[in-house]
């Protein structure tokens, strides 16, 4: 695949996903909908595949929900979230007939009010995101209990009925909160739920709604770096089962939906750079390769105060012995174009190629890809055995294509 696309690249396993997806379905209590979260991996073929094993989409955007709806996921399984949706994008959710818009603040509750009546549309479903009173448990980055741009604080919620009682065009069927994302620890994971599942019944209850749509999120990691454990899903779908069959027989007709994008894809993936030069400095070794940091910017480990490394494999002798420590950066000018450092691996040559493993989340898709005008890879999919180019790679003459020379012509 390399020598047929070059590099580098990101190559996605079909099988690997569908076998992750799956195996979480199964694990998870009858009557829970996964959505796929595109901002992990927007590629469309990936979200097509997604959708034929039976994922749902979250989006985040008009490209991400025409992605969705061209990859052939039915919009009725289709939600729409985020902080700052346009009217165009509210427009574009109330035409195609999405499951629901995920509205993170009344006002755009009144926006989405506004357009659902300018486009003669019927009654149209909205889920209202509520950012908890309460914290969450165990995550890498915490998204309840303080102040965020995302959703409505709790307590301004319980206090919105008559705002929401005067809607003429569009009805609040439930509701959403996301606690944060990277748990590893299923008994996390299971008190969230818990929490946000009996919030959602006390607020269903304040203000009148016919509880018929709760979201309550994802964010289930995925063990990228040393002395971490990949996430226990079986335990997971055990102990999730007596809260949400408990919350099931309250409300029989109500959807109950979580959304995941990194736990599903990041395992599916891997990065393929080769190595241009290999070189000292004092002391360390370091691989200079044609990919970098600004086609993988999560291998640098924003968010994190210490950089810890992505697993990396060198491909051309996947089963030898380390024999030194390198440092593999990218072809870009600045010294934060680290991909691993100090990682072992066996002895590396001009023309290797190395491949760093869970890469198939928060790849192009979190990356300045045109940093330097290197422009974004190319993106394959293996599929039954078959190889096929998802994404062509960005050339020269295409990035230029939407650049325009102004003209410096004095004039007369």
């Amino acid at each position: 695949m390399a020598d047929e696309f070059g590099t580098p690249l990101f190559i996605y396993d079909a099988q690997v996903l569908g076998e992750i997806f799956h195996g979480l379905s199964a694990a998870l209590p009858d009557g829970v909908d996964v959505l796929y979260s595109l901002k992990a991996n927007p590629n469309i073929s990936v979200c097509g595949f997604l959708g034929k094993q039976g994922a749902g989409a979250e989006v985040s955007s008009l490209t991400e929900l025409m992605t969705a709806l061209r990859a052939g996921v039915d919009p009725a399984d289709i939600i729409f979230l985020g902080p700052g949706k346009s009217r165009a994008d509210l427009e574009a959710c109330v035409t195609s007939g999405i499951s629901a818009v995920v509205c993170e603040s009344l006002a755009e509750i009144r926006l989405l009010d506004e357009v659902a009546a300018a486009l003669q549309a019927p009654t149209f479903p909205a889920v209202l995101r509520v950012n908890p009173s309460f914290h969450s448990k165990g995550s890498g980055l915490s998204m309840g209990g303080k102040s965020r741009q995302f959703g409505v604080d709790e307590k301004d919620v319980r206090e919105a009925r008559p705002f929401l009682d005067a809607l003429e065009h569009v009805e609040v069927k439930g509701f959403h909160a996301y606690m944060g994302t990277r748990f590893l620890d299923y008994r996390d994971i299971v008190a969230n739920t818990e929490s946000i599942l009996q919030m959602t019944e006390s607020l269903a209850a304040e203000l009148g709604i016919d509880l018929s749509f709760v979201d309550f999120g994802g964010g289930l990691g995925v063990a990228y770096f040393e002395n971490e454990s990949d996430l226990n899903v079986m335990e997971l779908g055990k102990h999730m089962r007596a809260p949400v069959e408990e919350f099931r027989a309250r409300h029989p007709f109500c959807r109950i939906v979580m959304e995941l994008g990194r736990f599903l894809t990041a395992d599916a993936g891997i990065y393929v750079t080769r190595a241009l030069y290999v070189k000292e400095s004092m002391g360390e070794s370091f691989v200079v390769a044609d990919g970098g940091t600004n086609h993988h910017m999560a291998a640098v480990g924003i968010g994190s105060f210490v950089k810890r490394n992505f697993p990396i494999v060198h491909l051309g002798s996947p089963s030898a012995e380390p024999t030194r420590t390198y440092t593999v950066t990218g072809p870009l000018c600045t010294p934060n174009d680290t991909l691993v450092k100090k990682a072992a691996l066996p002895d590396v040559r001009p023309g290797d190629l190395l491949g760093i493993k869970r890469s198939g989340a928060y790849g192009p898709t979190a990356s300045p890809g045109l940093f330097l005008s290197h422009g974004y890879p190319a993106e394959v999919l293996v599929h039954d055995g078959q190889v096929t180019l998802v994404r062509e790679r960005d050339t020269p003459e295409v990035l230029l294509s939407r650049q325009r020379l102004a003209s410096f012509e004095e004039a007369s």
